[in-house]
């Protein structure tokens, strides 16, 4: 498998990027973030999920509807999802404003050339 086929298993099922942070190290391909990013968004994901959960759900929910929708580029889809996790708690948006920005996401798209 490919990193970006394992690092989208690992957003997808909701496994542990930390868990994934090990795993890559074995593999000699460049990846999106730097270590201390997936580890702040796991971070930021368990933090979700205690204080937001039903943001952290609707998160996940918005990120199956776009796989659903399957309009871009799909190997952006997870590592849009961990962009939008990272904005959590690190900007004056509240997590309900972060949720709200990424499902606008799917109305409007890209879509493959």
């Amino acid at each position: 498998m490919s990193l970006i086929e394992i690092f989208t298993d690992y957003v997808l099922n909701q496994k542990s990027l930390i868990e994934y942070v090990e795993v890559r190290k074995n593999i000699h391909e460049r990846g999106e973030f730097n270590d201390s990013s997936l580890m702040k968004a796991e971070e930021n994901l368990k933090r979700l999920q205690k204080d937001y959960p039903d943001v952290h759900a609707g998160m996940y929910e918005t990120l199956e509807k776009i796989y659903a929708q399957n309009v871009g580029l799909s190997v952006e889809y997870p590592i849009d999802f961990i962009r939008q996790i990272l904005k959590m708690f690190n900007t004056s948006l509240t997590p309900y404003e972060i949720h709200q920005e990424y499902q606008r996401v799917l109305d409007h798209y890209h879509h493959d050339a």
